[in-house]
């Protein structure tokens, strides 16, 4: 399905870029923007910005921009086409039934790998019921795995011959072009090979129930022993979360973090049906930006063995950064969820949900392992390093104290010394900003040296200020800008076309859309200009260009009479002082 420019422009003008985005980012306004942490990198201050007179976003920080469309794509992992539907949807406006293409060819990829993966997961399915499926049977079966938990995760068996997936596509007809960017088959030049082969086999969704991949377990002693689908045009492991799908439609108002598919499976089946897990990967910023959609809160239930515990300390400043509050639930004396449960059943499981830690409170009680308490000197070290994590973890000076009497009281400390230790090392990080102040500064120097471009300058004035294209084109032609992008911009505006239309008009030019909203979200983007600023600033940039082309030309001049006019020329610009008529 495509949809023609004027249902698009008709979605996108009934669709308030601030109202949309503030369903995901908690925005203020400040001047005529709203701003917000951006929610496609991690930061503290935010630089997210939205313009409600534009409606368009733009991040300062690492350079994500676009309007309503183009967020609805970057953040939900979406087509173009799709998040036209989702905007349509949330409008109320009614798309057509059939209409011209629009990223024809990016959509018509996407559908297809769509349907070769639905169709991947009925093979896996089927495979798993047949004869040849006894192995993966006989494993799920091992795992205490119920026939509706197999049906409803979908999970299936990969054969143990190396291509009988590939020769199913082929038979349903696909080509190998298509097939090499599923990411199912790897293609060599003695043959194809399936890269799922005896594992058995769990499809990875989407939100919208869609497989957009696949994780396989292998089933004897062959390596790795989990296996995931590689990266393609609808697969992104680090942007997506095993059984999120299912989990979402929980009403606790909490999410659980597990590390496996098993352990998620399990839970689910037990009833805990907030379990979801990252896909063989580090959890990551933007899994945790997923997770901020659907709660506040997320338990972390990984393995009691030393990986788990380190994943757990790696995902809890990830989740604090995105400001959800993270605990984190004890399955000691059993390694994971699934032993747990088979061991103590489910009462047992919600008992220790129900009393997770605090995970800044574990962090620290995981601290303690490295320290000898009996001896002074540790108990120092102990104590400092406490000091450091609160320091770096809480600058609300109300939350600083409050947690600091929660570690003082669980590790029967003093509260007092602790605040002493933040505050002590607190003037050290003084010191050693002051220190590196001249450094920072130069470093501020050169970026300001690549930042400081007159075309860019200029050109962010004019896209902010349309109604001054006329009088500047008196002055400027296309031929005084050196940058390309530069002057099809100045061209655009010049025929009449709005910043949006200009915009659009790069949308199948990632990079130079991406650097036309920086342009538009340059230097000036938040100044509040008088007129007369507006005028002496852009009075400037036209005596300055033309200063610098005259300069060029006087250069290269090889002729007396030439130079002679081109210093007439120079002097003419110099005194430049205002527009014509």
């Amino acid at each position: 399905m495509y949809y023609g420019e004027e249902i698009v422009e008709e979605i996108r003008q009934r669709t308030d870029i601030v109202d949309l985005i503030g369903q995901y980012v908690h925005l203020k306004k400040k001047g005529s923007s709203y701003f917000g942490l951006c929610p496609f990198h991690g930061e503290k201050t935010p630089s997210f910005s939205v313009s409600p007179g534009k409606q368009i976003f733009y991040c300062f920080g690492c350079g994500k921009a676009g309007d309503s469309i183009r967020f609805m794509m970057e953040y939900e992992n979406l087509s173009f086409v799709e998040a036209i539907e989702q905007l349509a949807e949330r409008a109320n406006v009614t798309l057509p039934e059939k209409s011209s293409g629009v990223n024809k060819g990016e959509e018509d990829l996407r559908y297809k790998l769509l349907e070769i993966n639905k169709n991947a997961a009925l093979f896996f399915v089927k495979q798993l019921r047949s004869p040849k499926g006894k192995l993966g049977l006989q494993y799920l079966a091992k795992r205490a795995l119920s026939g509706e938990s197999i049906t409803h995760f979908g999970l299936g068996y990969a054969v143990q011959e190396k291509d009988a997936l590939y020769q199913h596509c082929k038979a349903l007809g696909y080509e190998d072009a298509i097939l090499q960017e599923s990411g199912l088959f790897t293609f060599k030049e003695n043959g194809v090979r399936d890269k799922f082969f005896n594992r058995v086999i769990f499809p990875i969704m989407d939100l919208h129930h869609r497989v957009i991949g696949f994780g396989g377990r292998v089933m004897g002693d062959g390596e790795p022993k989990y296996l995931n689908s590689p990266e393609t045009k609808l697969f992104d492991k680090s942007r997506n979360l095993f059984a999120l799908n299912f989990a979402r439609r929980s009403r606790e108002s909490y999410l659980i973090l597990c590390e496996g598919y098993m352990d998620v499976i399990s839970m689910h089946q037990a009833g805990c049906i907030e379990a979801v897990a990252a896909l063989g990967t580090a959890f990551t910023e933007q899994q945790a930006a997923l997770l901020k959609r659907f709660t506040s809160t997320v338990l972390l239930c990984f393995d009691s063995d030393n990986a788990g515990r380190k994943a757990c300390k790696r995902a809890i400043p990830i989740l604090r950064e995105k400001e959800i509050q993270a605990k984190v639930i004890s399955l000691k004396p059993y390694k994971d969820p699934d032993e747990f449960l088979k061991a103590e059943g489910k009462d047992a499981l919600m008992e220790r949900i129900h009393n997770a830690k605090n995970a800044f409170l574990w962090e620290v009680e995981e601290l303690k392992s490295g320290f000898n308490l009996q001896d002074p000197g540790e108990m120092q070290g102990y104590m400092e390093a406490i000091a450091s994590l609160l320091r770096d973890c809480f600058s609300d000076p109300v939350e600083l104290e409050n947690y600091c009497k929660a570690v003082a009281r669980e590790q029967l400390l003093s509260a007092e010394n602790l605040l002493y230790l933040v505050q002590k090392g607190e003037e050290k990080s003084q010191l050693s900003f002051a220190l590196s102040k001249q450094g920072r500064r130069e470093e501020n120097k050169r970026e300001k040296a690549l930042t400081d471009n007159l075309e860019e300058q200029f050109l962010s004035l004019l896209l902010q200020k349309e109604e001054w294209i006329g009088p500047v084109s008196q002055y400027i032609k296309a031929e005084d800008l050196r940058e390309e992008l530069c002057r099809q911009v100045f061209l655009s505006l010049k025929s009449g076309k709005s910043v949006q239309e200009i915009m659009d008009s790069f949308r199948g030019e990632e990079e130079k859309y991406q650097k036309c909203m920086a342009l538009y979200h340059g230097d000036l983007y938040h100044l509040d200009l008088e007129r007369q600023e507006e005028e002496r600033m852009l009075l400037d940039f036209i005596r300055q260009m033309k200063l610098r082309g005259i300069e060029k030309a006087i250069a290269e001049a090889m002729d007396g009479e030439e130079l002679s006019r081109l210093f007439r020329e120079k002097d003419k610009w110099e005194h430049f002082s205002g527009f014509s008529g």
